[in-house]
């Protein structure tokens, strides 16, 4: 067992293991709370605590997958392509509401770090957490922030936009599959995108081209902080 956990292939059939079961389970049960991701970290947690293996045993592995989170936003640009002719319709609503995103997704987390007297440096940390996480962890290191922290809080807000956006859509009567698709990139980037494609190829298109969008404009606000 010890040398098994050892292994490199331990990190890695347990987070594939775990988000299979995550996946399962979302299927059966139907259930926004059941999303697959949360329930793929919370099966990881306790596979760790109760066999009692150090977390850096499964990150030998762990660090393979997240190899590939960088390749697998940009596989994103399929859905774009293919919806080239509603971005070109579109694409200053598009830019005017990832700006809108953007700004109120950063001006919101410093407000509530600020009310709740947390430092700078935690401030700095949650800026970026509803931009895909490549660009989330540049954005805080870049500002002074906890790149570990941000990737928590990135994946935060992504599964609560994924769980949410159903919800959100029809409380608020947003019809339309551009305007839906751009809110929940813009506010939950590539995680949100995945529940934004199951409510439609429009949606998904848009939600993609959102991520790129907003994260660029975090960027460029990030410079003037």
């Amino acid at each position: 067992m010890s040398a098994w956990t050892d292994s490199y292939l331990f990190g890695i059939v347990l987070s594939i293991a775990a988000f299979a079961l995550g996946v399962w389970l979302n299927k059966k049960t139907r259930l926004p709370l059941f999303n697959p991701l949360l329930l793929a970290v919370v099966a990881v947690i306790l596979a760790l605590q109760l066999l009692r293996i150090p977390l850096d045993n499964y990150r030998k592995g762990a660090q393979f997958i997240s190899a590939f989170l960088g390749p697998a936003t940009a596989a994103l640009a399929v859905s774009i392509y293919n919806q080239r002719k509603v971005l070109r319709q579109y694409f200053a609503p598009v830019l005017v509401g990832c700006l809108a995103g953007s700004v109120a997704s950063m001006v919101s987390a410093y407000a509530l770090c600020k009310a709740f007297g947390l430092s700078d440096e935690l401030a700095a940390t949650m800026l970026p957490k509803s931009v895909t996480t490549p660009i989330a962890m540049a954005v805080s290191e870049a500002l002074g922030g906890i790149a570990p922290v941000t990737v928590a809080a990135v994946i935060l807000t992504g599964i609560l936009g994924a769980m949410t956006a159903p919800l959100m859509v029809k409380l608020f009567h947003v019809k339309d599959p551009v305007v839906q698709g751009v809110a929940i990139g813009a506010c939950s980037h590539a995680i949100g995108t995945t529940k934004a494609m199951e409510m439609g190829e429009v949606q998904g298109a848009m939600s993609s081209i959102a991520i790129g969008v907003a994260g660029l404009v975090t960027v460029l606000i990030s410079l003037f902080l």
